[in-house]
């Protein structure tokens, strides 16, 4: 399984990051997958990295803390001072997101206090924020096994952390003679949809579904859509999720009208919000409710600024890869890629039209959402049907029981 392992780590540092050699590395992971992480420094420094920050994260302990201090000394504590982004970011250094959950164990934390955290954490590096938003910035988020998270996909398993490889291994093209290749292949796939989509330049899409999702929400004029696969300023085209099955756009956050209903999952700062709904009203999130986690979903709605406002859609086929695996994975990043979904909070200035150029304040006056937090959750099921209506008000099918209609296929 290490020869997997490697070849995993080789396609995200070389084919998702673009690592140059010399180029500083910011590394963040769990701490239960320091064995992965040491595999991922080692090659990188044989790239020829000679700079790489670790930032651990210590689940268990970040939980104490929450349990038995005030908001102000948690403020006070380094850990969720993340300045130090700011300073590898301007070392133009490549951002590497190890995800590894850590099911419910949050659940016992006041929502409000995990809620308050999150936007301060998150005002302590606006520099990466802003060089990431201008597509300044190398960076990518992939996902490792913990023993925890692979029991919680795999509870009757003997071995769930293989058996969890395995899935991500087949999903990721890993065990493929050449999974870059292959990932030129799929991104291929995926860009000639968008190319079809902006080609439309629609207006409006409207969502409608039998677990009662019946939504619309309005497109910005010069809008774009785009894959996972995102072009820097200095020429490089990185994957910044991986893996990818998604085409995305940002709304008109003020735009969305409606309700939309979960359809899978959604594990928040390590708590599990399930079965539940959204009610928009001139884009703004006016009403909600879980059966399962409903306190942490009012207060992962409300963390900050703008986070009751929408700043994406994406559109993913019920047929792809990760859906086929019939696996809820807990995890939004493989979830996300199993269904439609849609985002809270802020958006993407590279999905409009010279975006990356434009200020904060500047995207928000054409629409795009400005906020500290961003939240996907998803909503696509195998009867989902999504319309796009055009600026001369023609109803196209983009996709019909879950999938792409014919229009939209790679023929």
């Amino acid at each position: 399984m290490n020869d997997l392992k490697e070849k995993y780590i080789d396609i995200i540092l070389k084919t998702c990051l673009k690592l140059d050699s010399n180029q500083p590395l910011l590394l963040c992971f769990n701490n239960e997958i320091m064995p992965f992480a040491r595999m991922v420094a080692k090659r990188a420094y044989e790239i020829g990295v000679k700079d790489i920050y670790f930032d651990i994260v210590y689940p268990e302990l970040k939980h104490d803390a929450l349990k038995k201090l005030d908001i102000n000394s948690l403020k006070n504590m380094p850990f969720w001072n993340k300045e130090i982004w700011d300073i590898y970011a301007k070392k133009n250094a490549a951002f590497l997101m190890l995800d590894s959950i850590t099911p419910d164990l949050m659940k016992d934390i006041d929502s409000n206090k995990i809620k308050e955290m999150v936007s301060y954490a998150s005002s302590t590096r606006k520099v990466f924020k802003s060089m990431r938003d201008k597509s300044k910035l190398s960076w990518c988020i992939a996902c490792v096994p913990t023993y925890d998270w692979a029991k919680l996909v795999f509870p009757d398993s003997n071995t769930p952390v293989d058996d969890l490889w395995n899935v991500i291994f087949d999903i990721c093209e890993i065990k493929s003679d050449n999974p870059s290749l292959e990932w030129d292949k799929k991104l291929d796939k995926l860009n000639k949809v968008t190319e079809k989509l902006n080609n439309y330049n629609f207006k409006k899409l409207k969502y409608n579904n039998s677990l009662g999702t019946d939504f619309y929400v309005e497109l910005p004029e010069d809008h774009i859509w785009k894959s996972g696969l995102e072009k820097l300023e200095n020429g490089k085209e990185i994957l910044c999720n991986f893996p990818t099955e998604e085409v995305f756009t940002s709304p008109s956050y003020k735009s969305a009208n409606g309700i939309v209903y979960s359809s899978k999952p959604l594990s928040y700062q390590g708590s599990i919000i399930d079965e539940f709904y959204i009610e928009f009203k001139d884009g703004k999130a006016v009403s909600s409710f879980a059966k399962v986690g409903d306190k942490e979903l009012k207060s992962m709605i409300n963390t900050c600024k703008n986070s009751d406002y929408l700043g994406e859609v994406a559109l993913v086929e019920y047929s792809s890869s990760i859906s086929k695996s019939n696996l809820i994975f807990y995890e939004t990043l493989y979830d996300e890629n199993a269904a439609c979904h849609i985002a809270l909070g802020n958006s993407f200035p590279e999905c409009i039209l010279n975006g990356p150029k434009m200020s904060r304040e500047e995207l928000l006056e054409r629409g795009l959402n400005n906020c500290d937090n961003h939240v996907d959750f998803m909503i696509g099921t195998s009867d989902l049907s999504v319309t796009g209506i055009t600026y001369d008000n023609k109803e196209i099918k983009i996709l019909e029981n879950g999938n792409f209609t014919s229009e939209f296929k790679d023929n």
